[in-house]
Protein backbone atom coordinates (compact mmCIF):
# COMPACT_ATOMS: atom_id res chain seq x y z
CA UNK A 1 0.00 0.00 0.00
CA UNK A 2 1.19 3.57 -0.62
CA UNK A 3 3.00 5.41 2.17
CA UNK A 4 1.19 8.09 4.13
CA UNK A 5 2.64 11.56 3.70
CA UNK A 6 1.72 14.94 5.20
CA UNK A 7 2.06 17.90 2.84
CA UNK A 8 1.96 21.27 4.64
CA UNK A 9 -0.11 23.69 2.58
CA UNK A 10 1.87 26.86 2.09
CA UNK A 11 -1.34 28.85 1.60
CA UNK A 12 -1.41 28.94 5.42
CA UNK A 13 2.21 30.04 5.78
CA UNK A 14 3.33 33.53 6.77
CA UNK A 15 4.57 34.91 3.44
CA UNK A 16 6.36 37.77 5.18
CA UNK A 17 8.92 35.18 6.33
CA UNK A 18 8.51 32.52 3.68
CA UNK A 19 12.07 31.20 3.80
CA UNK A 20 11.75 30.62 7.54
CA UNK A 21 8.40 28.89 7.10
CA UNK A 22 9.86 26.57 4.47
CA UNK A 23 12.73 25.69 6.77
CA UNK A 24 10.29 25.06 9.62
CA UNK A 25 8.35 22.59 7.45
CA UNK A 26 11.55 20.75 6.57
CA UNK A 27 12.69 20.72 10.20
CA UNK A 28 9.33 19.24 11.21
CA UNK A 29 9.92 16.32 8.86
CA UNK A 30 7.81 17.23 5.85
CA UNK A 31 8.95 15.38 2.74
CA UNK A 32 6.72 17.40 0.40
CA UNK A 33 5.03 20.79 0.37
CA UNK A 34 1.75 21.79 -1.24
CA UNK A 35 1.37 25.00 -3.26
CA UNK A 36 -2.08 26.36 -4.16
CA UNK A 37 -2.24 28.43 -7.33
CA UNK A 38 -5.54 30.28 -7.90
CA UNK A 39 -6.34 32.45 -10.89
CA UNK A 40 -9.30 34.46 -9.57
CA UNK A 41 -11.49 32.90 -12.25
CA UNK A 42 -11.77 29.16 -11.74
CA UNK A 43 -11.97 29.88 -7.99
CA UNK A 44 -12.86 33.17 -6.25
CA UNK A 45 -9.38 33.94 -5.01
CA UNK A 46 -6.03 34.99 -6.46
CA UNK A 47 -2.77 33.70 -5.03
CA UNK A 48 0.60 33.34 -6.70
CA UNK A 49 2.47 32.68 -9.92
CA UNK A 50 5.61 30.88 -11.09
CA UNK A 51 7.97 33.54 -9.67
CA UNK A 52 6.84 32.68 -6.13
CA UNK A 53 7.37 28.96 -6.76
CA UNK A 54 10.84 29.84 -8.04
CA UNK A 55 11.51 31.72 -4.79
CA UNK A 56 10.28 28.72 -2.80
CA UNK A 57 12.55 26.38 -4.72
CA UNK A 58 15.49 28.60 -3.88
CA UNK A 59 14.91 27.94 -0.17
CA UNK A 60 13.54 24.40 -0.26
CA UNK A 61 14.90 21.04 -1.36
CA UNK A 62 11.69 19.11 -0.75
CA UNK A 63 9.10 17.93 -3.26
CA UNK A 64 6.88 20.79 -4.45
CA UNK A 65 3.34 19.66 -5.20
CA UNK A 66 1.63 22.42 -7.19
CA UNK A 67 -2.15 22.53 -7.43
CA UNK A 68 -3.38 24.63 -10.35
CA UNK A 69 -6.87 25.93 -9.58
CA UNK A 70 -7.04 27.63 -12.95
CA UNK A 71 -9.40 27.80 -15.91
CA UNK A 72 -6.54 27.06 -18.34
CA UNK A 73 -4.04 25.00 -16.30
CA UNK A 74 -2.26 23.34 -19.21
CA UNK A 75 -1.32 26.74 -20.60
CA UNK A 76 0.81 27.39 -17.51
CA UNK A 77 2.09 23.88 -16.72
CA UNK A 78 5.47 24.33 -18.40
CA UNK A 79 6.07 27.65 -16.64
CA UNK A 80 5.47 26.06 -13.24
CA UNK A 81 7.64 23.09 -14.13
CA UNK A 82 10.47 25.35 -15.28
CA UNK A 83 10.68 27.00 -11.85
CA UNK A 84 10.85 23.74 -9.92
CA UNK A 85 7.41 22.16 -9.55
CA UNK A 86 7.78 18.40 -9.06
CA UNK A 87 4.09 17.51 -9.42
CA UNK A 88 1.37 19.48 -11.17
CA UNK A 89 -2.29 18.79 -10.44
CA UNK A 90 -5.05 20.06 -12.71
CA UNK A 91 -8.81 20.10 -12.18
CA UNK A 92 -11.00 17.79 -14.22
CA UNK A 93 -13.74 20.44 -14.14
CA UNK A 94 -11.44 22.94 -15.87
CA UNK A 95 -10.24 20.56 -18.58
CA UNK A 96 -13.30 18.44 -19.35
CA UNK A 97 -13.41 14.86 -20.65
CA UNK A 98 -12.83 15.59 -24.33
CA UNK A 99 -9.52 17.35 -23.73
CA UNK A 100 -8.36 15.23 -20.80
CA UNK A 101 -6.05 12.82 -22.63
CA UNK A 102 -4.31 15.71 -24.34
CA UNK A 103 -4.04 17.67 -21.09
CA UNK A 104 -2.50 14.75 -19.19
CA UNK A 105 -0.01 14.20 -21.99
CA UNK A 106 0.92 17.89 -22.03
CA UNK A 107 1.60 18.04 -18.29
CA UNK A 108 3.51 14.76 -18.44
CA UNK A 109 5.65 16.15 -21.27
CA UNK A 110 6.96 18.86 -18.93
CA UNK A 111 8.60 16.15 -16.83
CA UNK A 112 6.37 16.74 -13.81
CA UNK A 113 4.27 14.12 -12.11
CA UNK A 114 0.61 14.51 -13.05
CA UNK A 115 -2.38 14.78 -10.74
CA UNK A 116 -6.12 15.13 -11.28
CA UNK A 117 -8.15 17.16 -8.77
CA UNK A 118 -11.87 16.83 -8.04
CA UNK A 119 -14.21 19.35 -6.48
CA UNK A 120 -16.47 17.99 -3.70
CA UNK A 121 -19.48 17.49 -6.00
CA UNK A 122 -17.60 15.73 -8.81
CA UNK A 123 -18.10 11.97 -9.09
CA UNK A 124 -14.64 10.45 -9.68
CA UNK A 125 -16.04 7.22 -11.12
CA UNK A 126 -16.84 9.14 -14.29
CA UNK A 127 -13.10 9.80 -14.61
CA UNK A 128 -11.74 6.38 -13.72
CA UNK A 129 -10.76 5.75 -17.35
CA UNK A 130 -8.07 8.43 -17.06
CA UNK A 131 -6.61 7.43 -13.71
CA UNK A 132 -4.18 4.83 -15.01
CA UNK A 133 -2.41 7.69 -16.84
CA UNK A 134 -1.70 9.85 -13.78
CA UNK A 135 0.45 9.71 -10.65
CA UNK A 136 -2.11 10.95 -8.14
CA UNK A 137 -5.68 12.06 -7.68
CA UNK A 138 -6.76 14.72 -5.21
CA UNK A 139 -10.14 15.12 -3.61
CA UNK A 140 -11.15 18.54 -2.38
CA UNK A 141 -12.99 18.14 0.91
CA UNK A 142 -13.82 21.84 0.91
CA UNK A 143 -14.94 24.07 -1.94
CA UNK A 144 -11.68 25.42 -3.38
CA UNK A 145 -10.69 29.04 -3.01
CA UNK A 146 -9.98 29.72 0.64
CA UNK A 147 -8.23 27.99 3.53
CA UNK A 148 -9.73 27.27 6.93
CA UNK A 149 -13.03 25.77 5.73
CA UNK A 150 -14.86 22.86 7.34
CA UNK A 151 -14.40 19.30 6.09
CA UNK A 152 -17.16 17.96 3.78
CA UNK A 153 -17.79 14.33 4.83
CA UNK A 154 -19.86 13.53 1.74
CA UNK A 155 -16.60 13.15 -0.20
CA UNK A 156 -15.57 10.11 1.83
CA UNK A 157 -17.42 7.51 -0.32
CA UNK A 158 -15.59 8.86 -3.37
CA UNK A 159 -12.27 8.23 -1.61
CA UNK A 160 -13.26 4.66 -0.76
CA UNK A 161 -14.47 3.85 -4.28
CA UNK A 162 -11.25 5.18 -5.79
CA UNK A 163 -9.02 3.25 -3.41
CA UNK A 164 -10.94 0.04 -4.13
CA UNK A 165 -10.48 0.56 -7.88
CA UNK A 166 -6.83 1.75 -7.72
CA UNK A 167 -5.04 0.13 -4.76
CA UNK A 168 -1.60 1.52 -5.69
CA UNK A 169 -2.58 5.07 -6.68
CA UNK A 170 -1.61 8.03 -4.50
CA UNK A 171 -4.87 9.54 -3.22
CA UNK A 172 -4.52 13.05 -1.86
CA UNK A 173 -7.00 14.99 0.28
CA UNK A 174 -7.10 18.77 0.56
CA UNK A 175 -9.40 20.71 2.84
CA UNK A 176 -10.41 20.74 6.47
CA UNK A 177 -7.87 18.16 7.57
CA UNK A 178 -6.96 18.08 11.26
CA UNK A 179 -6.47 15.57 14.07
CA UNK A 180 -10.17 14.66 13.93
CA UNK A 181 -10.61 14.26 10.19
CA UNK A 182 -7.23 12.81 9.19
CA UNK A 183 -7.96 9.36 10.70
CA UNK A 184 -11.25 9.28 8.78
CA UNK A 185 -9.73 9.82 5.34
CA UNK A 186 -6.78 7.52 6.06
CA UNK A 187 -9.30 4.82 6.97
CA UNK A 188 -11.00 5.51 3.62
CA UNK A 189 -7.71 4.95 1.81
CA UNK A 190 -6.17 8.41 1.42
CA UNK A 191 -2.39 8.48 1.79
CA UNK A 192 -1.43 12.08 0.94
CA UNK A 193 -2.72 14.64 3.44
CA UNK A 194 -2.63 18.33 2.60
CA UNK A 195 -2.72 20.22 5.89
CA UNK A 196 -2.91 23.98 6.16
CA UNK A 197 -4.27 25.66 9.28
CA UNK A 198 -4.10 22.51 11.42
CA UNK A 199 -0.40 22.07 10.72
CA UNK A 200 0.75 25.66 10.96
CA UNK A 201 -1.20 26.29 14.18
CA UNK A 202 -0.11 23.07 15.89
CA UNK A 203 2.21 23.55 18.84
CA UNK A 204 4.32 20.50 17.91
CA UNK A 205 4.54 20.31 14.15
CA UNK A 206 7.05 17.46 14.08
CA UNK A 207 4.78 15.36 16.29
CA UNK A 208 1.80 16.24 14.07
CA UNK A 209 3.57 14.82 11.02
CA UNK A 210 4.88 11.79 12.89
CA UNK A 211 1.44 11.00 14.27
CA UNK A 212 -0.37 11.31 10.95
CA UNK A 213 2.22 9.33 9.00
CA UNK A 214 2.10 6.51 11.56
CA UNK A 215 -1.59 5.82 10.91
CA UNK A 216 -2.46 2.60 9.12
CA UNK A 217 -4.00 3.00 5.70
CA UNK A 218 -7.50 1.61 5.44
CA UNK A 219 -7.82 1.01 9.19
CA UNK A 220 -10.13 2.78 11.60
Amino acid sequence: MPDIRVLPSLLSADFSKLAEELQMCEDAGAQALHVDVMDGHFVPNLTLGPFIVKAMRGHCSKWLDVHLMMTHPVQYAQAFRDVGSDAITIHVEAVGPRAMNEAIAAVKATGAKVGLAFNPDTDPTLWFKFMDQVDLVMFMTVYPGFGGQSFIPEVRPFIRKTREAFPELDIQIDGGLNRETIPLVVADGANHLVCGSAFFKDSDKAEFISWAESLELGKT
